[in-house]
């Protein structure tokens, strides 16, 4: 334990390797002071020791610890021997290439832009000639008259030159433009040389030659597209029409053929008919006149040839067979004779006559191409629910030729016109196939809606399909009226008939058209397969 009057013995703190070099040892004395008497009284005693003296602490850097390194790793890890760098040297001894980064420019960019030649000469005038006495040097690009060179000078004013081309001597005055001359001052005013006015009038004339020449060519040949005495052959006569020719089939029969105008509302339509009575009876199609059937108010016009205008009534209607008829009030009106259908062949000559498109009167000619060809017809927004049993012609039928009348060579009417057959949609011109219903039986519905306004035809109480098995076509029975003359006779569903009467049936609109040709009551032979057996029954058709 310590005397606090005890003088404070001071402690020394030694560090190596410090600042004041290698193998040194500074020795600092820190005075330790156990309270502050102790300090009091060391302050005291001890004057000599000042304040001065004292210095902090100053640490030196650590030394670096680096462990041995064994011989195997020095052999695997270090350097080769020789080498003290990072990298090693070329092998043969060759210089380290350089790596080139970018493209060397190219040379018109290098001389506009890069650095100039050391050796050029420069284009600052020099200020001496190097030897220290203040000349100046010569320069051959510094010549005499370098001073007067506006090139040279950039304190020069920018002034107008000869072209590049001129010569170094004195230069031309510009020339400025002349006033313009007159027609007078030209010829009289001695302004022009005489030649030149002698070589203008000269070249004037020749122009004026080269001119007239050209015109009367031109006059020449254009006088030879004409004649004033043209002499044209005479026409002789035209030759003399035969009976039985299309043109004196279409005088006889185009008197009798009408025109129909159908005004419904804001609509209306066109269609054809045939006079086949003297008091004013008109024949057509249904679907001509049933849009003013089914709505009032609605308007029928008959045209005639002559274009005489006639208002027409409806008489009677026909939807299962596609026949009109209709009155108008004329007075003496041409009528159409009648012949008959049954003796067509394929082959024989026909006339279509109507009003196509409205265009009244037109006349085509064909030739008949099938007879009874069933067809069934599409009633395009009437009540028209027909299938008839059709003359098929190649005479060019349109719409508006529905009822107009289809004549034979002798000029009788055979047909009437009512339906085509066209390739599309919609509405089509004629492709050669149309077809008119037999007069024959035309004849018989136009006697019955004159007499009574109204038709009744026979049935036979069926629905039926077409069908064939390969062998057989027929019509398969797919229902039975209940009451009707099928299931009278015993026919049943599942019977393909395969002949009514002395017809054969081949599918399911042959067999409407062979019953509704026959009278309402007549007994008629059905030759049918059931269950594949043949057999025959008779029916007794019913009325519809």
């Amino acid at each position: 334990m310590s005397d606090p009057n005890t003088p404070a013995e001071p402690s020394s703190v030694e560090r190596g390797n410090g600042a004041e070099g290698p193998g040194e040892d500074r020795t600092i004395e820190i005075p330790r002071q156990s309270d502050a008497a102790d300090a009091t009284q060391s302050d005291a005693t001890e004057s000599d020791v000042t304040q001065s003296d004292v210095t902090p602490p100053r640490l030196g850097p650590r030394p670096l610890e680096r462990p041995a390194v064994d011989d195997e790793s020095a052999a695997a890890f270090g350097r080769p021997q020789g080498v003290d760098g990072g990298f090693a040297a070329m092998r043969n001894g060759a210089a380290p290439r350089s790596t080139t980064l970018v493209a060397p420019p190219p040379a018109a960019l290098a001389s506009a832009f890069g650095r100039p030649d050391p050796a050029a000469p420069s284009l600052q005038r020099p200020t001496e000639n190097g030897a220290g006495n203040g000349a100046v040097q010569e320069d051959s690009f510094w010549s005499d008259g370098a001073e007067r060179d506006p090139w040279r000078d950039p304190e020069s004013a920018a002034a107008l030159g000869p072209p590049a081309g001129a010569s170094k001597g004195a230069s031309e005055p510009l020339r400025g433009e002349g006033a313009r001359l007159s027609l007078r001052e030209v010829l009289f005013g001695r302004r022009v040389e005489p030649r030149a006015l002698a070589l203008l009038a000269v070249v004037a004339l020749l122009v004026g030659a080269a001119g007239g020449m050209v015109g009367r060519y031109t006059a020449e040949g254009a006088a030879g597209l004409t004649d004033p005495d043209p002499s044209i052959t005479q026409t002789v006569p035209g030759r003399e029409r035969p009976p039985g020719s299309v043109a004196d089939i279409a005088a006889r029969t185009v008197p009798a053929v009408v025109s129909f105008e159908i005004r419904v509302g804001e609509e209306g339509g066109t269609g054809s008919g045939v006079v086949i009575d003297p008091s004013g009876y008109v024949l057509t199609n249904n679907h001509v006149v049933a849009p003013a059937a089914e709505v009032t108010g609605a308007q029928i016009e008959a045209i005639f040839h002559d274009g005489t205008r006639a208002a027409a009534q409806i008489v009677g209607r026909d939807p299962k067979t596609d026949l009109a008829v209709v009155k108008v009030e004329v007075a003496n009106p041409v009528v159409a004779t009648f012949g008959s259908s049954a003796g067509l062949v394929v082959g024989d000559g026909v006339i279509a006559i109507g009003s196509p498109l409205g265009l009244v009167g037109t006349v085509t000619e064909g030739i008949v191409s099938a007879v009874n060809r069933p067809v069934r017809l599409d009633g395009a927004g009437t009540d028209t629910n027909a299938v008839i049993d059709a003359i098929q012609t190649d005479a060019a039928i349109n719409p508006g030729n529905s009822g107009g009348p289809l004549v034979d060579s002798t000029g009788a009417v055979v047909g009437i016109n009512t339906a085509i057959r066209s390739i599309g949609m919609g509405e089509g011109g004629s492709i050669g196939l149309g077809f008119a219903i037999p007069i024959d039986d035309a004849r018989g519905i136009a006697e019955e809606l004159i007499r009574t306004g109204a038709v009744t035809h026979a049935e036979i109480g069926v629905n039926s399909r077409s069908m064939t098995d390969g062998t057989t076509d027929g019509a398969q029975v797919q229902n039975v009226q209940q009451g009707g003359a099928a299931e009278a006779a015993g026919i049943i569903e599942g019977d393909v008939i395969t002949r009514v009467g002395d017809r054969s049936i081949a599918g399911a609109d042959e067999l409407v058209v062979a019953v509704r040709e026959r009278n309402p009551g007549d007994t008629v032979e059905v030759q049918l397969i059931r269950e594949g057996r043949p057999l025959t029954v008779s029916v007794v058709l019913a009325s519809d």
